[in-house]
């Protein structure tokens, strides 16, 4: 048999392009604002923005009917004690004027077509539209509160990520300070003490690993929960950009007062628009006995009446004043919580802005603080191979550059926290 040769730049190109395929395959990624986005579209109360749209609509189509004819039915049969004579007697004339029935039946139907209240209807309609904003806008105020639920869970895991590699960093740092001493005791220059010293730190060290990951675990399965997909391990959590630092409010809330407002205002326009009389076009038509039309009739008989009816509902005009003051202090009440909502939130900017500057400068603080403890520990390697120091020194500057390392990325974190902490307080 024949034997197939491979050239071996082939060979490698192929195994590098499995390779790639398959890292590719089994690495997912996600970022803060998919987080965002996935969290308010899986969130319960999503469900409520439909039902809210079909609620206004039914309204909106219920108060539109008012304006339709409206068409009823009436009917009565009453027997009365007495009823109206008419006795006249005319010498030389045989008058006879016949009594009306003590038992009396009446059915008829009247269909009616309001001619004025058109503008009330459009008020109305305007009303249900303005409520059904401000419930929409309630409802967005309340999904943009998951922001700041988000943030807490998501940076939550970049902090136990940046504790995990800096416990990896110290456990490298313990490993070769293990082989120093390793090759010391070989050549019996060293006693197993300090390498049994060595490996024990090295264990609790490992040990810190499982607290960390045990947490981030709680913390990935509350972040799966909120946006209904499978986070763990495998996932990788892009570092978010630093965002842009902007002061200026714009929070769904101000969209809530201002809606509020413009519903009052509506709500003022209907008031007026109730003092006016009103004017119906009206047809009644039926049977009865005596006929309405005529009280005299003994007979059962139809009838119709069609024409123009005015009403006038005086008693709006008591309480006017009194409507339009309480309108006016629900718009105040409205405005009051709006400047209070804002007070509020400039004082959690302010307190936010003195955050980052306070991260800014520890982070800074940091960097020197690494750099004279990354030289001091490499000295203290180079002493522990040498013999000059014990393992406890080395375990000591050991431990102090993690924390200072540890320190950094904490701060970090926290910085970049803030930023966006800033930015959903803000509505950036």
């Amino acid at each position: 048999m024949k034997k197939i040769v491979i050239p071996k730049l082939l060979f490698n190109f192929c195994f590098l392009l499995f390779i790639s395929t398959t890292s590719a395959q089994h690495t997912n990624s996600i970022s803060l604002e998919e987080c965002y986005q996935l969290a308010q579209s899986n969130y319960p109360l999503i469900k409520l923005r439909e039902l809210i749209d079909k609620t206004n609509q039914y309204n909106i189509d219920n108060i539109t009917r008012g304006v339709y004819p409206q068409f009823n039915v009436n009917g009565a049969a009453t027997y009365q004690s007495d009823v109206t004579k008419i006795d006249i007697k005319i010498p030389g004339y045989n008058v006879n004027i016949p009594a009306v029935s003590k038992d009396q039946y009446k059915l008829y139907g009247e269909v009616s077509q309001t001619l004025t209240d058109f503008g009330i209807n459009k008020q109305r309609r305007q009303i249900s539209a303005a409520d059904a904003a401000v419930q929409q806008e309630n409802l967005n105020t309340q999904l943009y509160a998951l922001k700041d639920r988000i943030n807490q869970i998501y940076f939550g895991i970049l902090l136990i990520n940046g504790q995990l590699e800096q416990n990896e960093l110290s456990k490298q740092d313990i490993q070769t300070g293990i082989n120093n001493v390793q090759a010391r005791i070989d050549n019996g220059t060293d006693f197993k003490s300090s390498l049994n010293r060595l490996k024990a730190q090295l264990l609790q060290t490992s040990q810190r690993d499982i607290d960390l990951k045990a947490s981030r675990k709680a913390y990935t399965d509350m972040l799966s929960l909120f946006i209904n997909k499978i986070v763990d391990d495998s996932t990788v959590l892009e570092k978010p950009v630093i965002p842009q630092m902007i002061d200026s409010i714009n929070r769904p809330e101000l969209s809530v007062y201002n809606l509020q407002a413009k519903e009052y205002l509506q709500q003022e326009k209907l008031t007026k628009e109730n003092l006016y009389p009103k004017l119906d076009a009206f047809f009644q038509g039926g049977m009865g006995k005596p006929s309405p039309v005529n009280f005299l009739s003994t007979n059962l008989s139809g009838y119709y009446i069609t024409g123009l009816r005015l009403s006038w509902n005086i008693g709006a005009l008591y309480t006017y004043k009194k409507d339009l003051l309480i309108n006016k202090n629900n718009r105040d009440v409205v405005e009051t919580n709006r400047n209070t909502f804002l007070f509020n939130t400039q004082l959690t900017l302010k307190q936010q802005n003195a955050d980052i500057e306070r991260y800014e400068a520890l982070i800074q603080s940091d960097i020197d603080i690494i750099k004279l403890r990354e030289s001091v520990k490499q000295s203290s390697q180079a002493q522990l191979q040498n013999g000059v120091i014990s393992a406890n020194d080395f375990l000591t500057d050991v431990n102090a550059e993690a924390e200072a390392r540890q320190n950094k990325s904490l701060h970090e974190i926290q910085l970049l926290m803030s930023q966006y902490n800033h930015k959903t307080t803000a509505g950036n």
